[in-house]
Formats: C-alpha cells, structure tokens, sequence
C-alpha cells in the first residue's frame, strides 16, 4: 500500500488531507440530503396531506350513505381532487409508496382523530399545467411544466377508500446543485490552504535536504535561510550550526595534521641524514629505505586524512589530456603504460587530485601486473578515467576489502615490498570528493579494471 503513496511530504500531505476532506465532505452531503428529503417533506409535502386529512375528518365522521354527497359538495381547491372508490388510487396507479408520506399522514389522522383502517400515500412527477402560488393571480397563459402530484388514499370503516390527487410544491431542481457546488467551494478552500501550508513546510525542508547534500566537508556550507514554520525553522538554525561546528573540527583536524606532518618530517630527516653516515654500506642501504618507506607512509596518511578538505581549486579539465599526460610521465621513464585514444570530456575537477588518483592505480597495475593502460570513457550521466591491467585480479569476495585503509591481500595479490595499504583508499576517496565513486571489477580475459567514475552534475 505505502508504495503507492507519494514519496515527498507535500504529496502525501496532499494525499491523506484531500482524502480525509473528500470523505468528510461525502458524509456531510448525505446529512444534509437526508436534512433536506425532511425539510421538504414538511414544507412541500406536509400542506396538502393536512389537506387531505381535514377534508378526510367530516367524510369518515358522516354516515356511509351521506359520504358521497358530503364530498361532493366539498370541492376540491388548487388542483386537488377527491373521490370514493372501492379500492385504493396508490395501489391501482401502479405508483410506488412512501414510507414517509405514510407515516405523516398517518400522523395526521390520528391527531385529527378520524378513524380508518389503512392508509396508502405516493407521490410522482409529471408534466402538465401548474397552478399559480396561493395569493397570486392567474395568468393569461396556462404554464405548463413539471409538477410534483401527492397520491393519497385512506381506507375508511366500510371498507371503501377515500382517494385524493393532491399538487405539492416541486422541491427547487438546483437545490442539489448548489449544495454540491458549495461543498466544492469549501472543498477546493480547504485544500488550497492545505496546499499553501504544506508548500510553506515542504520548501524550507528541501533547502535543508539540499544544503546537507551539498556540503561535504570539501569547502564551508552555505547557511540555510531560516524560513516556515516556528518548528522547521529551529531545526534549520540547529543544522546551521551544527554545520559550523563540524567545519570547525574539520579546519582543527586539519591544524593537527600539518603540525604532525612537520613534526615527524623533521625527525625523519635527522634520522636519514645520519643513516647517510652508517656502515657498512649494506646497514646504510636498508636504514634509508626504512625511513623513505616511513616517508611514504606518512605522505599517504597525510594525503587520505586531507582528501575532500584540499584547498584546491577546481577548475575545467580535460580528462582525456589529464590521462594521457600521466600515461607519458610513465612512459619517460621506461615503464609500460598505455594510453587508448579517447574522446574529448571536460569536466570541473580539482586536476592534481585526480592526477594522484590516477598514478595510484596506475602503480598499483604496474606492482602487481606489470603494465597498464588508461582511457576515458563518458555518457550523458557520467564520466569513467578507466585504468586496466593483465595481472591476477582480485577475488570477488574481497573486492571490498581492498578499498579499506590498511587493507592489504598479499596472498591474492603478492608483491616484493608492499605500502600501507592506502593507495586505493585515497582514490575511493578522490572520487567521493567530486561526488563519485570507484568501481573494481575483474577482466573477462585476466586483469583489474579500476574505474574512476565522475557524475557531470557536480561539475555544473
């Protein structure tokens, strides 16, 4: 049931609202047809069956034999008609009775005290000439039109029935029409105001979604407008600042990390410039490719802790060139990396970040395959800088492993001097600060293929 309901919150607003408003409006229309099925009942219907009643009274309390007579003599005014009969007018009309006009006949009788057995009552529409409202003149034209006739019949003590066709007021055509057109009007007011509050809501909360989208950490968040609701504007001055909070954490991590970055580089330093002076040469050889494997280390956790902060700017790049130059640094120094013509893709990227992430994968196909190749492939939605190599692969099971700083699997992937394991984080976490993301996947014939996948929106 849920996923047939709109998914933002003005939609189900709309939705719940407009349905419990279409039902509530249902139930009143039915009272007040039912209100005015009475109302008329009492006004239109109720004159001519008293009408009939009083003139009921003296004929039941006549003798049998003087009944006849004493209704003649009783003319019947503004269009009633009146007659005895053996058996009932309703029935032999063929018109279908009414419990109602029954029931208040009945009423009455009985309040009239005229005695009777049964009582019959119908009332039907018709075309045919209309008498002019009480007090008014006669026309020079007979009008004609359609006509609400009262069929009345009470059967007296000797068994005959006393029938009468009586002219009612016809209830107004357009009366149901206006009640429907006003409950469309209240119906369509208050869904107007159900709209206007929900989009007062709704729109301050999609800033506030956007805005938290938006800000990764990369550069300060723009504030939200505080706007709508008492309630949706304190949540939205909290997000403020608890988003000038985290990037005042973010700027200290910062502080910290350049001043651990130069407080063991010093030490690092001193410590080779002293191995420099080491024998014998062997010792020497292995203390300086301890303290530049320390180096490295500390570069990568430097570089991975700062990823997304980078002050860079961003600028637009062509992806395909940016490849292609990394793949010509290789191939200067003798290592074999290809470039495979791709189509120009210019994108708004922080290019040297890119370039890092690009030379990771590239040392880590040459570490573990060899060789590598690079090319650029794009879409409407997307952007991929796709390195390849012809070595191993990963197992499936542990693709995910591989993207976790420290993650190393020498057993799948053996090599002679291994790093800290951070290469392929800090390009996950290149690609996450432009918005996308890094796909491993292993090659049909043998291989790695590592794609850097970039979305253009977030270069618009």
């Amino acid at each position: 049931m849920t996923r047939f309901l709109p998914k933002s919150l003005l939609g189900q607003m709309l939705l719940l609202m407009g349905a419990a408003l279409l039902v509530a409006q249902l139930v009143n229309l039915t009272f007040i047809l039912n209100e005015q099925q009475k109302l008329a009942l009492a006004q239109n219907e109720g004159p001519a069956i008293v009408r009939f009643a009083q003139t009921a009274a003296p004929v039941a309390g006549a003798p049998p034999a003087e009944r006849a007579r004493l209704l003649d003599a009783r003319r019947g005014g503004r269009g009633a008609a009146y007659r005895l009969d053996p058996a009932s007018y309703v029935g032999h009309a063929g018109a279908r009775r009414s419990r109602e006009i029954e029931a208040h006949l009945a009423a009455a009788l009985a309040e009239l005290r005229v005695p009777h057995r049964a009582v019959e009552g119908a009332a039907q529409t018709e075309f045919g000439p209309v008498p002019p409202p009480p007090g008014r003149r006669r026309p020079l034209h007979t009008v004609h039109d359609y006509r609400k006739v009262l069929l009345l019949s009470v059967q007296l003590d000797d068994g005959r029935w006393l029938n009468g066709r009586l002219l009612a007021p016809r209830a107004d055509p357009w009366l149901i029409h206006q009640i429907l057109l006003a409950t469309s009007i209240l119906f369509l007011i208050v869904f107007g105001a159900v709209i206007w509050i929900g989009r007062r809501i709704a729109r301050p909360l999609r800033d506030l979604a956007a805005a938290a989208e938006a800000f990764g950490g990369r550069t300060r968040p723009e504030p939200v407008e505080p706007r709508g609701p008492a309630d949706v504007r304190r949540a939205i001055d909290a997000f403020n600042a608890m988003n000038r909070r985290t990037v005042a954490l973010l700027d200290e991590k910062d502080r910290m990390l350049g001043a651990l970055g130069h407080d063991l580089r010093t030490p690092l330093a001193s410590i080779r410039i002293r191995a420099e002076s080491l024998e014998p040469e062997e010792e020497r050889e292995r203390m300086i490719a301890t303290v530049e494997e320390m180096h490295a280390m500390l570069e990568d956790i430097l570089v991975l802790a700062r990823t997304g902060r980078a002050r860079e700017p961003v600028r637009a790049v062509d992806l395909g060139a940016l490849a292609d130059t990394v793949a010509e640094e290789y191939r200067e120094v003798g290592r074999p990396v290809l470039f495979r013509p791709s189509p120009r893709a210019v994108l708004e990227v922080q290019p040297n970040l890119l370039r890092r992430a690009l030379r990771n994968l590239v040392d880590n196909a040459l570490a573990y395959a060899g060789n590598a190749s690079l090319r650029v492939e794009q879409d409407e939605a997307e952007v991929r800088l796709i390195v390849e190599d012809e070595g191993p692969g990963i197992p499936e099971e542990r693709m995910d492993e591989v993207l976790e700083p420290f993650r190393r699997l020498e057993e799948s992937r053996s090599r002679e001097s291994g790093g800290a394991g951070l290469g392929l984080a800090i390009v996950q976490a290149a690609a996450l600060s432009h918005g996308g993301t890094l796909r491993l996947s292993n090659r049909p014939g043998g291989g790695l293929q590592a794609a850097v996948v970039l979305p253009r929106k977030w270069g618009q």
